[in-house]
């Protein structure tokens, strides 16, 4: 084989910092039958709806996608209008994912040096996305039950924060925020600074306990909103997702989004879980995911398990240092789970066979600790 040139290239300098971005392990391929619950991502297939529309789409895949999405655009628009406040497209921005999208509120706000305040542990790639475009992260512990410490946060904005996130259900611990404690919090946080509501799991939160993000964003010129169609829509691996956005951070942010990020397959994808059947079977399948999210918290008390509430698609055990001890437990027995370092273990609710398996292993590891 020829030799290997050299390479001689520099590479930021940023890059020796970064944290990888570890995705949920996959199951592995042994022969024994194991589900996998360790990213997130919805137990139903695509609606019969999406895979219509992308079949549809693949016709012309020779072709760009309309690059302002504009159908999309409105369709996304129409569903966040309120009587408060009209939404239209130009409060739109589209990208790949809500994950995409906050990249780009990085590379729209803060320039090299400039601070993102963000509660800790949360999203695994808040870090990345901020230190990789020269920013500072300054993360804020969660509280002991593992929600976000708003008076702490709002302590840690400085003269040099741009942009505050809140994952609202916190992704992985899952506790979600109220109107009156986003609301209490923007009191306190100048108006220059960027304030991002990350939704990714908002149509898993119980009815009743719904932050009303719409006021929200309607009364706070600083607020953003992101909305993925990973999670409930189940379309994670076609990667689209949005912000609601006021005029002037929307543009500002396509104009840093990778042109054509959003494929014409994945719009189509999109635009068809609008349609009257597939949002009706949408907010099905959410129930299904909340009643059964509800089960497991509930089962798991019985069993002595102390958890944060959860009003995500997932539970998370706060194990500490036997996180990792847990996860291999729990896949030697046909689940596969996400271990975050030293911290704690999240497991997506899954389809009822992996949900009761999980309720099996969580009691087998309960007597083998108590006895």
């Amino acid at each position: 084989m020829p030799a290997t040139p050299a390479e001689n290239i520099r590479l930021r300098s940023a890059l020796d910092a970064l944290p990888a971005y570890v995705p949920g392990k996959p199951a592995a391929d042994d022969g024994v039958r194991r589900f996998k619950v360790s990213s997130n991502e919805s137990p139903f297939e695509p609606l019969p709806q999406v895979v219509e529309a992308v079949n549809r789409a693949t016709l012309h895949a020779n072709l760009y996608p309309d690059m302002g999405a504009l159908d999309l655009r409105e369709a996304i628009a129409d569903h966040h209008s309120t009587s408060r406040r009209a939404v239209g497209p130009e409060n739109i921005a589209l990208s790949t994912g809500s994950v995409a999208v906050s990249g780009d509120l990085v590379r729209a706000l803060v320039d090299p040096g400039d601070e993102v305040v963000f509660a800790w542990r949360s999203f695994e790639a808040y870090p990345i996305l901020v230190r990789s475009h020269g920013g500072v992260d300054v993360q804020v512990p969660l509280t002991p039950a593992f929600e976000h410490d708003l008076p702490a946060m709002a302590e840690a904005i400085t003269e040099r924060t741009r942009l505050v996130i809140l994952c609202t259900p916190n992704n992985p611990t899952g506790p979600a925020l109220t109107t009156a404690q986003i609301e209490d919090f923007l009191a306190r946080v100048p108006d220059h600074v960027v304030v991002a509501l990350d939704e990714a799991y908002r149509e898993f939160v119980d009815p009743v306990r719904l932050a009303d993000t719409a006021r929200l964003f309607a009364e706070h010129g600083n607020v953003v909103l992101l909305r993925t169609f990973s999670k409930m829509q189940g379309i994670a691996g076609l990667r689209v997702g949005y912000a609601v956005a006021h005029p002037r951070l929307a543009a500002a942010l396509g104009q840093v989004t990778v042109p054509f990020g959003a494929s014409s397959i994945a719009q189509a994808a999109a635009l068809a879980t609008f349609e009257p059947d597939a949002a009706a079977e949408l907010e099905h399948r959410a129930a299904w995911i909340r009643e059964q999210r509800g089960r497991l918290e509930q089962v798991l008390a019985a069993q002595g398990w102390e958890l944060p509430v959860s009003q995500g698609n997932f539970v998370y055990f706060p194990l500490g240092e036997r996180s990792a001890e847990f996860a291999a437990f729990a896949d030697a027995r046909g689940l596969v789970v996400r271990a975050y370092g030293t911290d704690g273990v999240r497991v997506t609710v899954g389809e009822r066979e992996a949900n009761d398996l999980l309720l099996s292993i969580a009691q087998e590891w309960r007597e083998a600790q108590e006895g």
